[in-house]
């Protein structure tokens, strides 16, 4: 059950209302990356969690979150609030100033209405924690482009207060995750295709006019890693791709399909010669 306290997690002071930065705070209020979103996304995430650990941890968030969505709109209305009897002031946003009469709507900076397509969640607990640490990295960085386009003091560190816990909630959601004891890349319960799990499709070629070029990370340097080239230019083709049968095709010749480092996807003819019956098989389709 929920119990509402007439006292604010962090005492709100504004010295110099802005009621155009007061329509910027309102992203953070009814926007993607808000604390609307945020508490009806970890609550609802916790109502469908059978991890009694986690759903608590949930559950905590997304009550906390409640309290920050608090903040933010107390902050938004003292802004706001000249849009209430100013001409001048209401024209930085007449929808907020004739539509909400110069308070908090529940809608965005662009003044686009609050909805539920905000939310993410999948009822799986480790894809739900991930989206949550995402969700916390994005807010932090509204919070910080919000702090930097502010110079009313006081109101800077209501938002520094609320930035901080962004990251605290990040790091809470990592130690949950981490403490799933999952491997990082196991998701759900179907594995991916052994061979075309570790192929990496080099689909953006060429040099760009601002001095774009092919690049070699960790993603695509690996000794598991075979690197097929331009894969559409030279006709590359999955012809199978359950767990059990997968394996590729390609039209064209051999070295259209090359590892820049690490060898080279073979054209499937080749690559299932041991194989023919099973060649010929799925060839058909």
């Amino acid at each position: 059950m929920y119990h509402h306290i007439k006292k604010l997690m962090f005492t709100v002071r504004v010295g110099q209302p802005d009621p155009r930065f007061g329509n910027m705070l309102l992203e953070q209020f009814g926007g993607a990356h808000g604390e609307l979103a945020a508490a009806m996304q970890y609550s609802i995430q916790g109502l469908n969690c059978e991890n009694m650990a986690c759903k608590d941890l949930l559950m905590d968030i997304g009550t906390e979150e409640l309290s920050h969505l608090e903040i933010i709109g107390t902050l938004a209305r003292m802004h706001l609030k000249p849009m209430k009897k100013d001409a001048a002031a209401a024209e930085h946003d007449p929808l907020v100033a004739i539509a909400g009469g110069g308070g908090v709507t529940l809608c965005n900076s662009m003044g686009n209405a609050w909805t539920a397509d905000y939310l993410k969640v999948t009822g799986e607990l480790d894809v739900d924690l991930r989206s949550n640490i995402a969700a916390e990295a994005r807010a932090k960085i509204v919070y910080e482009r919000l702090i930097n386009f502010c110079d009313d003091p006081g109101t800077k560190e209501a938002l520094q207060f609320l930035m901080t816990r962004e990251i605290t909630h990040m790091r809470a959601f990592m130690q949950a995750l981490d403490s799933l004891g999952k491997p990082p890349l196991s998701i759900g319960l179907i594995p991916p295709t052994p061979g075309i799990v570790d192929q990496y499709y080099n689909d953006s070629t060429g040099e760009g006019d601002d001095g774009e070029t092919d690049a070699t990370g960790p993603w695509n340097d690996d000794p598991a890693i075979t690197i097929v080239e331009s894969p559409a230019l030279a006709g590359f083709q999955v012809e199978a791709a359950t767990p059990k049968r997968g394996r590729t095709n390609s039209k064209a010749e051999p070295e259209a399909s090359t590892s820049r480092s690490r060898g080279k996807a073979e054209p499937a003819a080749k690559a299932a010669s041991s194989h023919p019956a099973k060649a010929d098989k799925s060839s058909r389709g």
